[in-house]
């Protein structure tokens, strides 16, 4: 009976234990909330600064002229100075691109600028454009240069040529006011141009356009020394050098003529004259559209005209050009001749 009341008790004092196991499990704490990662600000990009690109022609002739095979130059200044940028120049004729240099840019001397020099040459003749860039990077903007031009001359033009280089040879004699023929062709009346240009110079009288000729082009030579700007529209005959000029307002050179003034024996009269008669077509003396500027002398055209003084004392000029020249002149015209 012992027993049974001490396994009742046992069984009693075990109760609470096995009750409290079967109570509900206590919820575990919550873990404290992760702390917001904040989301960094974007940083914008650097704007390039803004750039300028400009370009020049060296070791040109004062028309920025060099010819077939000259070596010229480039010059450029970036702004600012950037270290590590590039330009790219690009050379076109006749909208064909020729050539094409990069170059990286060089501190100057002050270090505001990025400075370079490129070298070019090239073979045949005609106009050479020359145009440069800097592509934007992220230091510095995108840059154009203005554009520069540079007339190639051939080193020569031979009789019966045509082409670029007679058109060369023809842009830069008519610069000058001397008269050419037709466009592309070495005819005769740009072969009295050429031979115009020479006596000017004082150079053989021929109609060559040598090498020594297109050297005096590309240096900027051949114009025509206006002795009396003051005069208006005028016309001079230099009787040494056997040419004469057509001059229109403010002293400006228009036309540029081979002529065949007075042989010793009959001399050009010298002095400031004007003209007082224009006659058209040929008279029974064989001269043609005569402009006469005193007494019998006349500018008129006629069948020889050599490359020395021949005339009776007027100004010879060749024929195809008597029209155009008797033309041009007015009643009152000054003609100035002189030595």
């Amino acid at each position: 009976m012992r027993r049974l009341v001490l396994f009742a008790l046992a069984a009693a004092v075990a109760l609470p234990a096995t009750a409290a196991a079967q109570d509900p499990a206590v919820a575990p704490a919550p873990a404290p909330a992760a702390t917001p990662v904040a989301t960094p600000t974007p940083v914008p990009a650097a704007t390039p600064a803004a750039a300028t690109l400009e370009i020049a022609t060296e070791r040109v002739g004062p028309k920025a002229t060099v010819l077939s095979g000259d070596r010229w130059r480039v010059r450029g200044s970036l702004q600012p100075f950037v270290e590590g940028q590039t330009v790219t120049v690009r050379f076109y004729r006749g909208g064909k691109k020729i050539g094409s240099r990069t170059v990286r840019a060089l501190r100057s001397s002050t270090g505001k600028s990025g400075g370079f020099v490129l070298g070019f040459r090239t073979r045949g003749a005609g106009p050479v454009t020359v145009r440069a860039s800097h592509r934007a990077t992220p230091q510095l903007g995108t840059a154009v240069a203005g554009a520069r031009t540079v007339t190639v001359l051939p080193s020569s033009v031979r009789g019966g040529t045509t082409g670029a280089g007679v058109r060369a040879l023809q842009r830069a004699l008519r610069s000058h006011g001397y008269v050419i023929g037709k466009l592309g062709v070495l005819d005769a009346r740009t072969s009295r141009a050429v031979l115009a240009l020479r006596k000017n110079l004082g150079m053989a009288r021929t109609g060559q356009a040598d090498r020594a000729v297109m050297r005096r082009l590309a240096n900027g030579q051949g114009a025509y020394p206006v002795r009396f700007p003051n005069h208006g529209r005028h016309i001079e005959a230099d009787i040494s050098k056997q040419v004469m000029a057509l001059i229109g307002e403010g002293g400006k050179v228009e036309r540029i003529y081979h002529i065949s003034g007075g042989a010793p024996s009959t001399p050009t009269i010298l002095g400031s004259f004007r003209v007082y008669r224009r006659d058209l077509g040929t008279n029974a003396l064989g001269m043609v559209h005569a402009a006469y500027f005193i007494r019998g002398y006349a500018i008129h055209g006629y069948k020889s005209v050599p490359t020395f003084g021949a005339s009776h004392g007027c100004l010879r000029v060749p024929t195809p050009d008597a029209l155009s020249i008797r033309n041009w002149t007015r009643m009152g015209t000054i003609v100035d001749t002189y030595r």
